[in-house]
């Protein structure tokens, strides 16, 4: 069973969830060895597909969430279809670069893997990218900090660990490339974290379980702590990249 945490709240993952560097995509798209496909597995709200449009002549962008596509900046040469990441609809050795952004953890790690290796053009490169925990200041990351491991302790998916992990216990049987590090930084209000802080799968849970959402046990403190109307938070970006072994087609 795939599961699927952010239907039901896609709208504000669209609004909430933080973006990655163009400088980052600007990157991968220059391992590719071509220009011409992209595929953005996992796609959410677009976000990335938004990214890679540019840059590539088509960009196949693929979600369970029917919800979470309806969200989805539409382009011309962006085509969204609904279907899981282990079992898409992409010829035999079609993309230049596949990316997996904030998703790969939820995924059946061999039978992805597998279509990765179908799917990719020799010299093609697989990119897994995502994010931790934000960091902001230490009296308003005290209190994140607390919420996250402490309030919400026993409502997160097992699979979140990967993340806590920075991706580096994930398989990933793939020839290597390194990247420099790149991180997302924003100024937002109270208003903005408390927003982002709803689109947590362990605040839906907690939710669903206890009746109330947890957020509220912690919002006092959260703007409290705040220091100012604004503050300045940084997501650290996770990535592993690669190629098949060898630059050999599966």
């Amino acid at each position: 069973m795939v599961k699927d945490n952010f239907s039901g709240h896609a709208a504000d993952y669209a609004r909430y969830r933080p973006t990655y560097p163009q400088e980052l995509m600007t990157q991968l798209a220059g391992l590719a060895p071509a220009r011409q496909l992209a595929w953005d597995c996992a796609t959410g709200n677009g976000q990335v597909a938004g990214m890679l449009a540019p840059l590539f002549n088509q960009v196949v962008a693929t979600d369970i969430s029917e919800n979470q596509l309806k969200n989805a900046a539409q382009l011309p040469n962006i085509s969204y279809r609904v279907e899981q990441a282990e079992n898409s609809s992409l010829p035999d050795q079609s993309a230049d670069l596949i990316v997996v952004a904030q998703a790969v953890h939820w995924f059946d790690f061999d039978r992805f893997y597998q279509e990765v290796k179908r799917i990719l053009k020799p010299d093609g490169v697989i990119a897994v990218i995502g994010y931790g925990l934000l960091s902001t200041h230490p009296a308003l990351d005290n209190v994140i900090q607390h919420f996250y491991n402490k309030v919400l302790d026993g409502y997160w998916d097992p699979e979140r660990n990967y993340l806590d992990e920075g991706y580096r216990t994930i398989p990933f049987p793939f020839q290597e490339l390194e990247l420099p590090q790149f991180s997302s930084r924003y100024t937002w209000t109270p208003d903005d974290l408390i927003g982002y802080l709803n689109t947590w799968s362990a605040v839906k849970h907690y939710e669903k379980q206890q009746g109330y959402n947890p957020v509220q046990l912690v919002e006092k403190q959260l703007r409290d702590a705040f220091e100012g109307e604004t503050t300045t938070v940084t997501f650290n970006i996770l990535s592993r990249v690669g190629k098949l072994p060898n630059s050999q087609p599966f």
